[in-house]
């Protein structure tokens, strides 16, 4: 379920990165970006970098500019995953951070947000974050989701939501290859009601959308082009 390519490429973290700033949400550490009256939030979940990734803040940044309002949380309480850490390897590492603690520790972020008057939320995870935001879409915390190139999802998690969904994968993912991303796709067309949207980006691996190399035009270029399509998501699904 994970493997080197959920290792790969890791970015130079930055806790000053991004135009918004750093403040607790329902006692979490977040990232937070946007105008704060708007109604309509966001919840961004990281991959095992976290939330001090400088593309991930970039992208918040270019969610709350339409309008939206961003949480980017640190749901790995401080210790993102460090592929030179060796004796803290991956397995070791999700011992501690598993995809449920970090849904736990969304949950009151969400309830934070509802008592300032947000009246819907949509959450974004990357990676480990998908699942994160599965467990909130099976839970009906959230109003609608969108994972990119997720890890550790199953069909029985993509069978539990009923909100709407997009599923943005890549084609040379060993963690969610194609194969499965086409079932998940199949299992969402099946539910009458539930909106959903499934694409498979060409020549892309795991990760693509947020640890891209800012300096090569076309990993830039395919990387936007998700986000594009995780924006037109939420300008139809959430407001």
């Amino acid at each position: 379920m994970s493997g080197p390519q959920c290792c790969s490429n890791p970015p130079t973290l930055n806790p000053s990165g991004g135009a918004g700033h750093v403040d607790k949400v329902g006692g979490v550490d977040s990232y937070l970006t946007g105008s704060p009256h708007s109604k309509l939030a966001v919840l961004m979940v990281s991959d095992i970098f976290g939330y001090e990734a400088p593309n991930l803040r970039k992208l918040a940044d270019k969610v709350a500019a339409a309008g939206y309002y961003v949480v980017v949380p640190d749901l790995l309480v401080g210790e993102p995953f460090n592929p030179q850490n060796s004796n803290r390897p991956l397995p070791a590492w999700l011992k501690d951070h598993g995809p449920e603690n970090g849904a736990e520790a969304a949950k009151p972020i969400i309830e934070a947000l509802k008592s300032k008057g947000v009246s819907a939320i949509a959450a974004v995870g990357f990676c480990w974050g998908a699942k994160v935001v599965v467990r909130l879409a099976k839970s009906r915390l959230i109003q609608t989701a969108v994972l990119l190139h997720p890890s550790f999802v199953s069909l029985d998690d993509i069978k539990g939501v009923d909100i709407p969904i997009a599923i943005l994968g890549a084609e040379m993912d060993q963690i969610s290859p194609p194969e499965l991303v086409k079932q998940f796709e199949q299992v969402l067309a099946a539910k009458s009601g539930v909106a959903s949207f499934v694409k498979i980006f060409p020549k892309v691996s795991h990760g693509w959308t947020v640890r891209y190399n800012t300096e090569d035009a076309e990993a830039v270029k395919v990387a936007e082009e998700a986000h594009r399509d995780m924006l037109g998501w939420l300008a139809k699904h959430h407001k």
